[in-house]
């Protein structure tokens, strides 16, 4: 699998999308970024600095400060893949967003969705 294109994409280019889905089922923009931040371990300030620096996915995620020890606990089917078995770890920590977006459009409370 090529996974040059995904990883070159602005990060900012595709945030408005996470939004856009939790936004459809109800959910919120602060609900998405706390995601976010607790699978990065970016706050506010940085994370903005990301979108305005229209950083790619890789760069938006080997520059991230910590990737949540729990990201591991993610489990499931994303794209026709399952997130724990992805080999490749760039890879596999997009779509860890992709699944957290999605059980939060689906209805899961945040307290399940970061795994506490």
């Amino acid at each position: 699998m090529n996974n040059t294109r995904i990883y070159k994409m602005s990060f900012a280019s595709v945030y408005p999308h996470y939004i856009s889905k939790a936004e459809k089922k109800g959910r919120t923009k602060a609900e998405v970024d706390e995601i976010i931040f607790w699978l990065t371990g970016y706050n506010a300030e940085t994370f903005q600095n990301h979108l305005d620096q229209k950083t790619d996915f890789e760069t938006f995620f080997v520059q991230a400060p910590q990737i949540n020890p729990n990201a591991s606990k993610i489990t499931g089917v994303i794209c026709g893949y399952r997130v724990e078995n992805i080999e490749e770890k760039l890879m596999q920590q997009i779509r860890y967003l992709d699944k957290l977006i999605d059980e939060l459009a689906k209805g899961r409370t945040l307290e399940k969705i970061l795994r506490k």
